[in-house]
């Protein structure tokens, strides 16, 4: 049996205030505001596309894995300014997963790993298909493989 399944970004609402505050008060926060420089450099975690060249990005420490479990984890990730909507996408891997070498880590009811899978994004989705049939797999966490970084959870439909 095949399961449909969703890929969601993060809620923008926690990263907005990060923009109004100035350079003090993001290092304050552990953060940092970038000028996009480059395309594909800079994979936002909530519209979970890559940021342009004159758009800027704060990097900040995000906890992805909060359950109280050996796995929770946090890490760096890029949030882009202006974007109030979470993406969401359903049997669709949004523009920033399909560009990339994804680390697909499968955690049970109780937060712990199950299995994982190492993929590239523009051949993830038979894969994700694959790990979602498994009973024991309750949610996916994928991350940028390079960077190791977070990149979104994927859910049954």
């Amino acid at each position: 049996m095949t399961l449909s399944f969703t890929v969601t970004g993060l809620d923008p609402a926690p990263f907005a205030p990060l923009f109004a505050l100035d350079e003090v008060g993001l290092l304050a926060a552990g953060a940092r505001r970038q000028a996009v420089d480059a395309p594909g450099a800079f994979p936002c975690r909530v519209s979970l596309d890559d940021a342009r060249p004159g758009e800027r990005v704060v990097l900040v420490n995000h906890q992805h894995q909060p359950a109280f479990t050996p796995y929770r984890s946090a890490h760096a990730i890029y949030v882009r300014e202006g974007v109030d909507v979470a993406c969401r996408t359903v049997d669709v891997l949004p523009p920033a997963l399909r560009r990339r070498i994804l680390s697909l880590r499968c955690f049970d009811a109780g937060h712990m790993i199950v299995t994982a899978d190492l993929v590239d994004g523009a051949e993830a989705i038979p894969v994700i298909r694959r790990l979602m049939d498994r009973p024991d797999v309750a949610y996916i966490h994928a991350h940028y493989a390079k960077y190791g970084c977070y990149a979104a959870r994927i859910d049954r439909a």
